[in-house]
């Protein structure tokens, strides 16, 4: 007994050695279309993975056993092949099918039977919609670019493009995500052109004609190359690939770039960009693209498709992650579970059963993570984990990339996989490399053209009776308009800076007999009825207009006076006001002064700063003279006891304001220009006129320029946000103008419309013109600064004269032969550095002592530099409170 025990043990592992020696088959489906070049393709890595796979690992247990069917390229026929290998092969898995329009059946098909769907190019992103647990999409779906293409967008400022997309389940896929992305970076779609599947190249035509009529001119492509090589052939006829143009392509066509026709590329696609998703190198890679090629030429000497692209690697890489799972689940003997009625089904999409390892299968697949030859593979919800993009640039017979795109980093020049804990997203242009565009244009294109037939917008002006700095219209003799004015210049510097084209014409709010069509409110109020497309003019932005229209950022400045000496920064402004104030400073000199030029001299400068500091001194008791003067009404509720009458722009919100300030109606006067204005001064409240006027500051400025002498701005000031353009709620300009203002209203141009139609305003707003020809300024001392200029040469003169003459024996030519000019000169500086005991200063020993310097030969002068005041206007006073508001502001007459 005890020698048979060692026997039967042996026999035991001999018989478990054998078990272990034969794997386990385990039946999986390929379906995919064997007639086109990505099905072909597929299917040849599919089957030299799992060749190089179990070769590799020869101890696995399991060996996945392919059944492939052909779907014929077609939804019915992919659906049958699937049905087939579910109920008649039972297969525990399907690799295919290569479409997303032959996906959702097959999807469906695989949630009922428990047997995972796993495709490697059905990249549309809605088919994780039907949110099958048994559906793997080992790719990328279509989302995971948008990113990518909207980043290339935003870096180069488009502001508007136009998707170009197959009318199928590929191509509306993409949509949703790919508006999304662009809208969070501001880029607009007007215009979607969708093109059928098998479209005629007639209709390829048409449709491209259309968009040429159209202004945008940046094309987003996203379609396979069977179609998108028909398309770009189109385009070259119709002169679309040429500059202006800006085409994008999708991975849809990217990713198939090695396989079409190297020559239509060369003629057809020039300076086309996309983007494709990043492969990193490695020498298993290099090593099986040698393979492919020498396997395909094995089996068919005569094939030239011998292109390896992603596609391929994502098949390679899934039937490997297959492997692996099946191996992990520790399957055997898997066998369909048979439905209790399945002997009874009417039909045979009901006639399979239930996978019996289907979620065992599943789980262990979508935990799977490996190096594939295409990239890290690794699930996440369903389909494989978005890695860095491309960004390619088409020249000659293929693509070169230049640059790349990544989930942290955004637009890169270079790849870095070190970790980092800095994350700076970027979208700059200058990270990409050089691109060629259409047209072998160097620079990038703006985007867009002029349209031909595209809508011009209504733009709504006011009619004005005065004030036409602002705005003013005339009617020719045909009835047609010419409008001029501030606000339009305005307008149209910020249209013009749009990165985009806008087609407008300028429409007045008037009615046929040439008169204004109603007050300011009801003119905003013409643009929500949708009477104008926008309202343009000097409309004040307030809360209750805001209910109605969406206004732009203001472009006119408010609250802050117009003087450009005390412009700038708020602490350059202060410190500009207490250096007029205290930097002036006269002090005696300690040094003593003994030569009598220098005395000569100081004697010319203490008269030039006696008369400086006296004429400052002046200057400054009537600027304090000047701030005594106050205005003959301070206070708003001053007018409101003693019953006076006030006046306010005709047409103008300020009437609700006093109103709101309980003014009585019958006390409130309209005005309806300067000259209206002043004479109801002039006749004053007593007389039919008014003591106060309230208006907006814009056109305060245009009336103190004609009458500054006579009157005052004072406070209080109640606040608006100025001027602005008035869109209807929700229009999409309005963001861009707002952007354009901020632009624009800081350059040159903006200063140039400023003084074309304001030149003297500013002047005469704050009363500079009344400071500065009273104001003394360094200029005005220019004799006596010459006077000290000329004593000072003079005093040189005589200095250097009187010392060359009193030394004239060392220097005089033929006083000694052998001494050089250069030992001459030397000796003269040594005479002049030392003391002169000639000098009364040094008479007597004591006076030597104690003076080392002989007074005779230098003096010290101290000069102290002096400065000019400020004089603020004689006739003006303001109480403003800074910000960048345009409120109204009573107006009084000055005593």
């Amino acid at each position: 007994m005890v020698a048979i025990f060692p026997l039967a043990v042996l026999l035991l592992l001999l018989n478990s050695g054998t078990v272990q020696s034969t794997p386990f088959p385990v039946r999986v489906g390929v379906v995919v279309d064997m007639d086109n070049y990505v099905g072909k393709m597929g299917l040849n890595c599919i089957t030299m993975a799992l060749s190089d796979f179990y070769t590799k690992h020869g101890h696995y247990q399991t060996r996945l056993v392919l059944t492939k069917r052909d779907s014929k390229r077609d939804v019915v026929g992919a659906a049958a092949a699937a049905l087939d290998l579910l109920k008649n092969v039972q297969v525990q898995a399907i690799i295919g099918p290569l479409s997303s329009m032959q996906a959702p059946f097959m999807i469906h098909l695989g949630n009922k039977s428990q047997v995972p769907i796993i495709t490697f190019s059905a990249s549309s992103p809605s088919l994780l919609s039907i949110q099958s647990p048994y559906f793997v999409r080992a790719a990328l779906g279509d989302s995971s670019q948008v990113r990518a293409i909207a980043a290339i967008v935003q870096a180069y400022g488009w502001r508007e493009v136009v998707p170009i997309y197959v009318d199928n389940e590929f191509g509306h896929g993409i949509m949703p995500f790919l508006a999304d992305s662009l809208e969070k970076v501001n880029v607009r779609i007007p215009y979607r052109s969708v093109i059928p599947s098998f479209a005629t190249d007639d209709q390829i035509v048409a449709e491209l004609s259309m968009l040429m009529t159209n202004q945008t001119r940046v094309f987003i492509v996203h379609m396979r190359t069977t179609l998108g090589s028909r398309l770009f052939s189109k385009a070259k006829l119709l002169e679309m690939m040429s500059k202006d143009y800006v085409w994008i392509i999708t991975d849809g066509m990217t990713n198939e770039l090695t396989s079409m026709d190297q020559s239509a590329i060369e003629e057809y696609m020039q300076g086309v960009i996309g983007v494709k998703p990043h492969i990193p190198k490695s020498e298993e890679l290099h090593k099986f693209k040698v393979k492919y090629k020498k396997e395909i030429q094995l089996q068919n000497p005569t094939n030239h498709d011998l292109d390896l692209n992603i596609f391929g690697l994502w098949a390679y890489d899934s039937a490997v992650a297959l492997a692996m799972a099946v191996e992990k689940a520790r399957i055997r003997n898997a066998t369909f579970l048979k439905k209790a009625n399945d002997s009874t089904t009417p039909t045979d999409l009901e006639g399979f059963g239930v996978s019996g390892i289907g979620t065992e299968l599943i789980q262990a697949l979508s935990s799977t993570t490996f190096r594939g030859l295409a990239g890290e593979f690794k699930l996440v919800e369903g389909q494989l984990e978005s890695p860095p993009y491309q960004i390619i640039n088409v020249i000659g017979a293929g693509a070169r990339a230049v640059g790349y795109w990544t989930n942290d980093n955004g637009i890169v020049r270079e790849i870095n996989f070190a970790k980092s804990t800095k994350k700076t997203y970027s979208t700059s242009k200058s990270n990409i490399g050089f691109i060629m565009w259409p047209g072998d244009r160097k620079n990038p294109p703006k985007g867009w053209v002029t349209p031909t037939n595209g809508k011009k917008l209504r733009i709504g002006v006011p009619v004005k009776f005065r004030f036409f700095e602002f705005m003013h219209i005339t009617w020719n003799s045909d009835n047609s308009t010419k409008v001029e004015g501030y606000c339009k210049d305005v307008f149209d510097m910020v249209i013009e800076a749009l990165p985009y084209g806008v087609q407008y014409e300028y429409v007045p709010f008037a009615t046929s007999d040439h008169k204004r069509a109603g007050s300011y409110d009801e003119f905003v109020y013409a643009v929500y009825q949708g009477d104008f497309d926008a309202a343009v003019g000097d409309v004040t932005i307030i809360a209750n207009r805001s209910h109605f229209v969406d206004f732009t950022l203001p472009y006119t400045e408010s609250e802050h006076r117009i003087n450009e000496d005390f412009r700038g920064p708020l602490w350059h402004q202060v410190g500009t006001i207490f250096w007029f104030s205290f930097s002036t400073m006269v002090f005696a000199n300690k040094e003593r002064v003994i030569s009598n030029l220098s005395r000569f001299l100081l004697i010319i400068w203490f008269l030039v700063v006696l008369i400086l500091t006296q004429s400052y001194t002046a200057s400054l008791t009537s600027m304090l003279t000047v701030q005594e003067l106050k205005p003959t009404i301070t206070d708003v509720n001053e007018l409101i006891r003693n019953k006076e009458t006030v006046g306010y722009h005709n047409g103008s919100f300020v009437l609700e304001l006093l109103k709101g300030l309980n003014f009585d109606k019958s006390r409130l006067l309209a005005y309806n220009s300067p000259e209206d204005m002043h004479e109801l001064f002039r006749k004053g409240s007593a007389n039919g006129g008014i003591a106060a006027a309230f208006d907006e500051i814009p056109y305060v400025k245009l009336f103190l320029a004609k009458y500054c002498s006579k009157y005052i701005m004072v406070g209080p000031t109640y606040k608006t946000d100025g001027f602005g353009f008035a869109f209807p709620i929700g229009s999409p300009l309005v963001p861009d103008i707002s952007r354009a203002i901020l632009n624009v209203t800081e350059g040159k141009k903006m200063m140039e419309i400023e003084k074309k139609w304001f030149e003297n305003d500013t002047k005469c707003a704050d009363s500079s013109e009344f400071s500065s020809s009273n104001s003394l300024g360094i200029e005005s001392f220019w004799g006596l600064f010459m006077i000290v200029g000329i004593a000072g040469v003079l005093a040189l003169i005589i200095y250097v004269t009187s010392f060359l003459y009193e030394n004239w024996h060392v220097v005089r030519p033929g006083s000694d032969a052998e001494t050089t000019l250069a030992t001459k000169s030397l000796v003269l500086v040594q005479r002049f550095n030392n003391k002169d005991l000639t000098c009364h200063t040094f008479k007597n020993y004591e006076r030597r002592v104690n003076h080392n310097d002989c007074g005779c030969d230098c003096a010290r002068i101290v000069m102290e530099p002096s400065n000019e005041y400020f004089h603020p206007s004689p006739s003006t006073f303001s109480q403003n409170s800074p910000g960048n508001n345009s409120p109204p502001s009573p107006i009084s007459s000055s005593p």
